[in-house]
């Protein structure tokens, strides 16, 4: 089994408790541990994966309850630094169909530093970037690319997910989409929602967004639609793959249990071949990754809502 090295922020969901889409009505809020690439770790492990969770927490108590958290999920957090900078938070209301309204309030994410002693260890596995975060700057930008180029180097088969976040980019969405392009060009395999898909593509129709980023290198695409399913473009074919019918409570979480399930399923193969030759082996994997999404939507907290093996086996 491969290990995945999950590049990124951890950090504190406050979640509303009276559920509303406009967090200025809210009043009273349950602390979740969150962050796109340690939910991803956690629903790794939590499959029964080998995942190596890489980013920075404040030394203080809400950073010790991150980390906390993650050793409780089986994740490996030897890597994880600790900075005298508070950690950071995000503060999240439901809606009644269960999307989220997001406020940032950034701190200790920032200062992952790179670590090249790390090189060793990268070699033949895999590498997942998928923070919301890293392209706004700090030392973990830095880090972000040089990881790129290691698992380059390393034989890695290498993941990325934008995790768009309209209230981290504003007005800056041009600055997001020329970030983003390099790790599309690079990576083997690319997990897009659908609106950014559209965002980064300037294409309206799905297929031609994955026109678009095949065009720049991408392998593998995988646009996530919810209820409707997934998209999987690769080698010119293009098939929506179905979810299973599902009510949701708490969307929170549900991408990273898709890509966490996708790249769990890989790196139990042992080898990457079959991934890009495969394409019936690739769509049941898919389908399976749908699943550990729609129910990872089915209870609030993106971590202790993530499904275990017997969950997607029944």
């Amino acid at each position: 089994m491969k290990k995945v090295f999950c590049v990124g922020e951890l950090l504190i969901d406050f979640v509303a408790e009276k559920q509303g889409s406009d967090l200025s009505k809210a009043t009273e809020f349950t602390k979740k541990a969150g962050g796109a690439p340690a939910n991803v770790a956690c629903a790794i492990s939590k499959l029964g994966g080998k995942s190596i969770f890489l980013g920075c927490v404040g030394n203080d108590p809400f950073g010790r309850f991150l980390l906390d958290v993650l050793k409780a999920e089986g994740v490996d957090i030897s890597m994880a630094q600790l900075s005298k900078t508070f950690t950071t938070l995000a503060f999240v209301s439901l809606a009644e169909d269960g999307e989220r309204d997001f406020v940032f309030s950034r701190g200790a994410d920032k200062e992952l530093e790179y670590d090249p002693n790390l090189r060793k260890s990268l070699k033949g596995n895999i590498l997942h970037l998928g923070a919301a975060t890293a392209l706004l700057g700090g030392s973990l930008e830095k880090a972000y690319g040089k990881y790129l180029f290691d698992g380059l180097t390393k034989e890695m088969l290498i993941s990325f997910d934008p995790n768009f976040r309209s209230d981290l980019w504003k007005e800056n969405k041009e600055q997001f989409i020329k970030k983003c392009i390099p790790f599309i060009e690079k990576s083997h395999l690319c997990k897009f929602s659908l609106e950014e898909a559209e965002l980064l593509s300037g294409k309206n129709d799905i297929n031609e967004a994955c026109n678009v980023f095949h065009g720049m290198g991408a392998k593998i695409i995988t646009v996530t639609m919810g209820g409707e399913g997934t998209l999987l473009s690769v080698n010119g074919s293009k098939k929506i793959i179905p979810s299973i019918a599902v009510k949701p409570v708490d969307t929170t979480g549900a991408g990273d249990a898709f890509i966490g399930c996708l790249l769990y399923q890989i790196s139990d193969l042992g080898n990457f071949d079959p991934v890009f030759e495969n394409h019936d082996l690739l769509e049941k994997m898919v389908a399976m990754a749908n699943k550990a999404g729609a129910i990872t939507t089915t209870n609030y907290g993106a971590i202790p809502s993530l499904p275990t093996k017997d969950q997607l086996e029944k």
